[in-house]
């Protein structure tokens, strides 16, 4: 890989930063919009279908963008979906009635799903491997930073302009980024050009979205007025079906969309269970919390956001002191049990605190703090350790699938929980078990730092 100067490339990395804030914000930008736009546009299919759309869409595509990026390249993939979600941001806004809007979020989701794995993927083409680390961390607090913001900003963009601008402010940011990027970001050969080039496992890929979409419809079964037809029981054998299929698929294709030996790998298997995990963490904290503060205590949407600024703080602050870590070579299974620690006790101080404070909001707030820390040291130990450990071939897929797997999490950790849970101290005690596992997972990652253990000949194969 050529070395380009790092002040060079801090251009095109604030645009990959700029492109996956606003596809994290697009997440949860619509929560505290929804009620306005409920009496300003017609209807005939369910509001709440705007908000599934996005999540759909976005977690379907991001392992068929990684494995392209694996095999066309990962600049050309990047510029597509940036397209995607700037034509999708467009529609949204300029959408009369919930049906233009739901299709359109499918749209936009179908970008910004690839831009949560591509702006990952691209950093590695952009510094030395001793500074990926630091980089990695600063994209994985703008993501968890972001996803916690939007609701904050939905509701002032409501109440301050129009539910329009929602969308239209990702159109002139989305063009700079596209624009810059198209010039700035220096074109790497995917491995696979170097050789013949694989074809792309398109049956894998239709099942793979079977499963998926059937899933995720499952764990929004209660919210979304499906057709009667389409019960809980048929979308879960549904999901069955198709994931047997898919992985019946993954074992016998020549060019599979989503190697299985990865995941022979302890490393990978475990970074990318402990992805899974922290999308139930994170988002059991910013789902359920702010609905209790509102109905619970009363509190406006706007104060409950701000109530989750510790949250947002620690990820942030601990995201970057995670990079510099790994990147001083602290051995990665020790950073990510201390993190996992941090998100216990956070659990534990909120389960209390509802116990014997449940009137307490800024207890409650406070609590958070570990949680966003032990979050935040997380994020870049998942894209890190799952890029180290792979080979350089499958680096595309290999980072994008924990990234799935944190989008899946989310959305069905927090279904299964609000159909489970009956109070905020069952799903923050789940929630905790959920981290507990995770616990136990990080005795397979790397136990030394990136020049040190069994590991580094896989190391230095990545980082090439």
């Amino acid at each position: 890989m050529k070395n380009h100067p790092k002040s060079s490339m801090l251009l095109p990395f604030g645009m990959l930063v700029l492109t996956l804030v606003l596809a994290a914000l697009d997440q949860t930008i619509l929560s505290t919009a929804l009620p306005v736009m409920a009496h300003e546009l017609a209807g005939g299919w369910p509001l709440a279908w705007a908000f599934s759309a996005y999540l759909l869409a976005a977690t379907v595509v991001i392992l068929l963008y990684g494995r392209l990026a694996d095999v066309v390249g990962k600049k050309p993939m990047l510029l597509l979906a940036i397209g995607l979600f700037l034509l999708g941001s467009l529609a949204c806004g300029a959408s009369h009635d919930v049906r233009q809007l739901v299709l359109a979020r499918a749209l936009q989701g179908a970008g910004g799903g690839g831009l949560m794995t591509l702006t990952m993927l691209t950093v590695p083409d952009l510094f030395a491997p001793d500074d990926r680390g630091r980089y990695q961390a600063l994209l994985g607090a703008a993501y968890g930073v972001s996803t916690m913001f939007g609701p904050l900003v939905g509701g002032a963009l409501v109440q301050h302009l129009s539910w329009h601008w929602a969308f239209w402010l990702n159109v002139p940011l989305a063009a700079l980024a596209l624009s810059v990027l198209a010039l700035t970001l220096p074109s790497k050969p995917a491995p696979a050009q170097q050789g013949p080039r694989p074809r792309i496992d398109w049956l894998g890929a239709v099942l793979l979205t079977g499963a998926l979409v059937s899933l995720l419809l499952a764990t929004q079964h209660g919210k979304l007025n499906l057709p009667e037809r389409v019960s809980l029981r048929l979308l879960l054998t549904l999901g069955a079906t198709f994931t047997l299929g898919f992985l019946w698929r993954q074992r016998r294709a020549a060019h599979p969309l989503l190697p299985l030996s990865l995941f022979g790998r302890p490393a990978y298997a475990a970074v990318s269970f402990i992805g899974m995990t922290t999308g139930v963490a994170l988002y059991a904290a910013v789902a359920f919390l702010p609905q209790y503060l509102q109905i619970g205590l009363h509190l406006s949407p706007t104060a409950s956001a701000w109530h989750l600024l510790p949250l947002m703080v620690g990820v942030t602050v601990a995201a970057v002191t995670s990079g510099k870590l790994l990147r001083a070579q602290m051995p990665a299974g020790a950073l990510a049990r201390k993190a996992c620690m941090l998100m216990l006790l956070s659990f534990g101080l909120l389960i209390a605190v509802l116990r014997w404070l449940p009137d307490a909001a800024l207890a409650l707030s406070a609590s958070l703090l570990p949680l966003g820390l032990g979050l935040g040291l997380l994020f870049p130990i998942v894209t890190v350790v799952a890029q180290r450990v792979s080979p350089v071939q499958h680096m595309g897929i290999a980072t994008a699938a924990p990234i799935m797997l944190r989008s899946l999490g989310g959305a069905s950790g927090v279904a299964l929980l609000a159909a489970w849970g009956h109070g905020l101290q069952p799903v923050f005690g789940c929630a905790a078990g959920a981290v507990l596992l995770a616990l136990l997972a990080c005795r397979w990652l790397p136990q030394g730092g990136a020049r040190q253990g069994a590991e580094q000949p896989v190391y230095r194969q990545a980082a090439s």
